[in-house]
């Protein structure tokens, strides 16, 4: 198992992470308002390839919000977002943000209290900034690259309990349902005393991670926009973030696991004993 914090990330501009921590900050502020205000009250759905893969106005109204100010604040830096995709040169470009701007839509939709709002800001090496706006619970999580995580402005003190009996432990269903090896996965929490949770948001289930309440979050499949800030305060607070097969990497192709480092190894064996 290699550990994501043996390798070194890239060095960032002091000015660029104050300034990109100031305006990821006042978006997330912006999203909380106004999912608060909409959410669960006459949001307009269309679907995707599911049912239940809501998009809704807000979704757009909160991403075309999130790229002018980001192209006014950022010139020439592309934007990555769920509904409109990636700018011309995404994929070449030295930095990136990535935005989810309703991270569990179909929770926002029904009245829910489990959304979140996602940015972040990312080079080769990872997220460089990640905020993610909790608005039912009135939190702004933040975190940018060697300067640690905040919630509401306050610490996040990295938090361990040891082993995983007695914790929770939080999955997301795929689009289609079900990952394969799902079950068997919370048949092995549940013989080591854990409890499984999927509650509807990527972003929230990593920042539980982050923020001690979680020991552990798998994702078996997952777009950037919904992880890359979460993953962001994972990192700051200390968390283990590798992939199924145990290779540490910030946002790895081949699945999820952000975890408290004393319990990544079994609950990467659960995962990876599966499916």
């Amino acid at each position: 198992m290699t550990l994501l914090s043996s390798r070194r990330a890239l060095p960032v501009e002091p000015g660029l992470l104050s300034k990109a921590l100031e305006v990821a900050g006042r978006l997330a502020n912006d999203a909380t308002d106004v999912i608060t205000a909409t959410a669960g009250r006459g949001a307009h759905p269309d679907t995707k390839d599911s049912p239940f893969d809501w998009v809704t106005d807000t979704d757009r109204t909160l991403e075309r919000h999130t790229r002018r100010v980001l192209t006014a604040e950022f010139p020439g830096m592309p934007v990555v977002g769920e509904e409109f995709g990636p700018d011309l040169g995404a994929d070449v470009a030295d930095y990136r943000w990535v935005v989810d701007p309703v991270d569990g839509t179909a929770n926002y939709v029904a009245g829910v209290p489990w959304c979140a709002y996602s940015l972040a800001l990312v080079d080769a090496s990872g997220p460089v900034v990640g905020v993610v706006a909790d608005p039912y619970r009135g939190q702004i999580y933040a975190a940018a690259r060697g300067r640690g995580a905040r919630a509401n402005g306050s610490p996040i003190e990295p938090a361990d309990r040891g082993c995983t009996a007695g914790t929770i432990v939080c999955t997301e269903l795929t689009r289609t349902g079900p990952w394969p090896g799902m079950g068997g996965f919370i048949e092995r929490a549940a013989a080591a005393h854990a409890g499984v949770r999927v509650l509807g948001s990527a972003a929230l289930s990593i920042a539980q991670v982050a923020l001690g309440h979680a020991s552990a979050a798998v994702l078996h499949s997952y777009h950037e926009w919904d992880v890359a800030a979460a993953v962001g305060l994972a990192i700051e607070t200390g968390a283990v973030v590798l992939d199924r097969h145990g290779e540490g990497a910030a946002l790895p192709p081949d699945g999820l696991l952000v975890a408290a480092p004393s319990v990544a190894e079994e609950v990467l064996s659960w995962w990876s004993g599966v499916g």
